[in-house]
């Protein structure tokens, strides 16, 4: 084959990085679109946009998918928001949020995908979740009390989170999951990165009431279930009763 393989393999991960540039660019268009265009009042925007950043996502791109979503210029966005419910293998309850251009393509694309699993639409099974705010962020003092962090910025709950579980997260940092009401995102965020903190993520979201025991098996098996889920375009958030 002679280097054939090194190239094959460099296109994957160039296919990867351009997916992963994608989602990055839908995602700051969204956040603009239902936040505003600035970023220091719309905390959702901003993570998007340093995770952009941090993807090596160019500064034009990213300025254009703020625009297209807040509505400046000619450029608007024409996305419509879809939230799929159902199960994965092993009855795993799940939400999956879409946004699309095109519904009639993503509904039987998503049914295809949920061949392994059960896909309902239409309050299914919200009711095994709840909706929360989400604000993942990172300190450089790993000593850090996230206890106190969590209340001194009013969030409602926290879970710390290492780097083996979100590289968003650098080694050696004390990272934290804060849960918040659905309007106190902003609020936490903001008190957050006024403290030392770096907020990598900000936004809306589902956590499951109680999670289903799976042996190793079942839980390999879900795994690649939700991964094909996830790099599917039009998919911006998998929500699912994994730990």
């Amino acid at each position: 084959m002679g280097r054939q393989w090194l190239h094959a393999k460099r296109a994957i991960v160039n296919e990867r990085k351009s997916k992963v540039a994608g989602k990055l660019t839908k995602e700051i268009s969204v956040a603009a679109k239902l936040g505003g265009p600035d970023l220091a009042a719309n905390a959702r925007l901003f993570a998007a946009v340093e995770k952009a950043k941090k993807a090596s996502v160019t500064r034009d791109v990213i300025e254009r998918a703020i625009r297209k979503g807040a509505g400046i210029g000619d450029d608007k966005l024409v996305l419509e928001h879809i939230v799929f419910e159902g199960y994965a293998p092993h009855k795993v309850p799940l939400i999956v949020e879409v946004y699309t251009d095109n519904h009639q393509r993503t509904a039987p694309e998503m049914r295809v995908l949920f061949k392994k699993g059960v896909l309902g639409q239409g309050g299914s099974n919200k009711f095994l979740f709840d909706h929360v705010g989400l604000v993942e962020a990172h300190h450089a003092d790993p000593k850090t009390d996230l206890e106190a962090a969590a209340i001194e910025a009013g969030a409602n709950d926290f879970e710390a989170v290492s780097h083996e579980l979100n590289d968003d997260i650098p080694e050696g940092h004390a990272g934290a999951r804060f849960i918040t009401d659905l309007k106190a995102v902003h609020a936490v965020s903001t008190w957050l990165a006024k403290n030392g903190w770096i907020v990598v993520t900000a936004e809306l979201g589902y956590l499951a009431k109680n999670y289903p025991e799976l042996d190793e098996a079942a839980r390999t098996e879900v795994g690649e279930f939700l991964h094909a889920l996830d790099d599917h375009d039009d998919v911006q958030r998998v929500w699912a009763a994994v730990k």
